[in-house]
């Protein structure tokens, strides 16, 4: 395929480019963070108080099975929004209760986790309607909005929850609570810029009741069903059991230990969503750009974002997994506000064989989405799924420094649930780092592999090759650790932080 070809033949190319031209573009990168970085903010938010109270203490979901609230529940306008710009959040209680929202903002402070910026209401609220479904099975809503919070220009980058509260339930003793979550993002060069990877909470997101892109009549793999982002996240649907995630869709499952442990050590950085990734201009004024946890759906415009930072000299670092799976469109609301709509638009992979098998079994698919190998430095394989441990093969690698591994020394259960395998053969440089295997059902083997390659400009791309990596960062409040495939991460280890150490450094240097 053309735009294949053709991204192979600008990594080969970028990979032997001068070192003239690796000096110059790293002076154009660094003269632009020197011009208005604040390489100190990070550090300075978590200075200030954190809060004792932010996570949900009482969930209670319609049935027993159920993925909704709806005694209280919410959602927002927009998924990120800039200091200065309004957004709307939207809120429905079911009976019609006063309720509070309270905004906190996510990171380290002191390690309470999450810093309350400011209490909302009370407001009166109201039972707003379930959407009937529309075309391809598309639930939005249009539901009044309880406030519109201007974001105050000291608020700094981050993810920031809304806790929703009922002042009172029915018994006058008791309350019910859940999240909407919303990114502050700005355009300061930073040395790190972390997207979340709200795309794929909403492709998993079954509110109100079984309605995602994985729950049409037709199939589950196919381009059939849209979702929006104009409804609440309910609570996570996936791998294990976890009411806390009500309305926070999958930043504190996957994502928030990276987050908690990146401000812990008062790295400089930024946050944004997939959707803002739809250009590169951010992502160019920063050092490296990070893809954490469960980062499967991509707008074509995010890959050829990531290609184009990559090419300037940007590091690329995938400590996630089943990344750059599928072609995932985003168009406007019915209402016009853009990137609010998205649907499985087919897989990426050209010509690699998982690709054009799922295009036979599940197809046809409006698009087509490059190797995703040649970005990455691995691929989705098939099966992508099961569980296993992070095994090093390189123990002498500078990824390596200051951990003590030895070849096949492991770390228990890393790998999971979802990964990367079968590094393309023909980048020049790339690496293998860490490899073995994972048991799909903890019976069905499968190869996986973790990768590093040298960009054109002395940068570099690092592929963990697991959703889990986060959870041997850090445990912070408000997470639990997952399991899946029989297999479960154990949490914080030394290695995994010493090796993600030894990559930022270099990364940021």
């Amino acid at each position: 395929m053309k735009d294949i070809d053709a991204d192979r033949r600008n990594l080969l190319k970028g990979a032997v480019a001068t070192s003239l031209a690796s000096l110059a573009g790293n002076l154009s990168l660094n003269s632009a963070h020197a011009a208005k970085a604040d390489p100190d903010l990070i550090h300075r938010e978590n200075l200030k108080e954190g809060s004792t109270d932010w996570q949900l203490t009482r969930v209670m979901l319609d049935s027993r099975n159920g993925f909704r609230s709806s005694k209280i529940e919410g959602y927002c306008s927009k998924q990120s929004v800039a200091a200065g710009e309004p957004i709307d959040i939207m809120v429905s209680t079911r009976p019609a209760e006063e309720f509070k929202i309270e905004i906190f903002r996510t990171g380290y402070y002191g390690g309470r986790g999450a810093r309350l910026m400011t209490t909302l209401g009370p407001f009166q609220g109201k039972p707003q309607p379930v959407p009937k479904p529309g075309k391809k099975n598309l639930h939005e809503c249009h539901w009044d909005p309880a406030v519109t919070l201007t974001i105050p220009d000291d608020w700094p980058s981050g993810v920031y929850l809304g806790r929703l509260s009922t002042l009172k339930d029915k018994t006058g003793h008791g309350y019910w609570q859940s999240y909407v979550v919303f990114i502050v993002k700005d355009d300061r060069p930073a040395d790190i810029l972390f997207q979340c990877s709200d795309n794929t909470w909403q492709a998993y997101n079954k509110w109100p009741s079984n309605y995602s892109v994985y729950t049409h009549p037709k199939g589950n793999q196919g381009p059939w069903a849209d979702v929006s982002f104009d409804r609440p996240y309910a609570k996570y649907a996936q791998i294990y059991e976890n009411p806390q995630s009500l309305g926070s869709g999958e930043w504190l499952c996957f994502e928030f230990p990276f987050a908690y442990w990146l401000e812990k050590h008062g790295y400089d950085v930024t946050y944004c969503s997939n959707s803002d990734m739809t250009s590169p201009d951010h992502g160019l004024k920063c050092k490296s750009f990070l893809s954490v946890g469960h980062d499967e759906y991509w707008d074509i415009r995010q890959y050829e974002s990531a290609v184009k930072m990559r090419d300037a000299g940007v590091n690329l670092l995938f400590f996630s997994g089943n990344s750059v799976c599928w072609v995932t469109p985003l168009r406007e609301s019915s209402d016009g506000r853009p990137k609010r709509i998205m649907f499985r638009g087919g897989p990426y992979g050209g010509d690699y064989k998982y690709a054009v098998d799922r295009e036979k079994q599940n197809g046809p698919f409006p698009h087509r989405g490059p190797d995703e190998g040649y970005l990455m430095g691995a691929r989705n394989v098939d099966p992508v799924n099961g569980g296993g441990d992070w095994v090093c093969e390189m123990p002498d690698h500078w990824i390596f420094k200051g951990t003590g591994m030895k070849k096949g020394d492991s770390i228990p259960g890393l790998i999971g649930w979802e990964y990367h395998g079968d590094p393309p053969k023909d980048i020049p440089g790339l690496e293998v780092v860490a490899k073995g295997t994972a048991l799909q059902g903890g019976v069905n083997p499968q190869q996986w592999t973790a990768t590093i390659y040298p960009g054109p400009k002395n940068n570099f791309v690092f592929n963990a090759s697991t959703i889990f990596w986060c959870q041997d960062l850090s445990s912070p409040p408000g997470h639990m650790l997952p399991w899946s495939h029989w297999s479960r991460p154990h949490g914080p280890d030394e290695r995994v932080q010493q090796i993600t150490h030894n990559i930022l450094r270099r990364a940021t240097s």
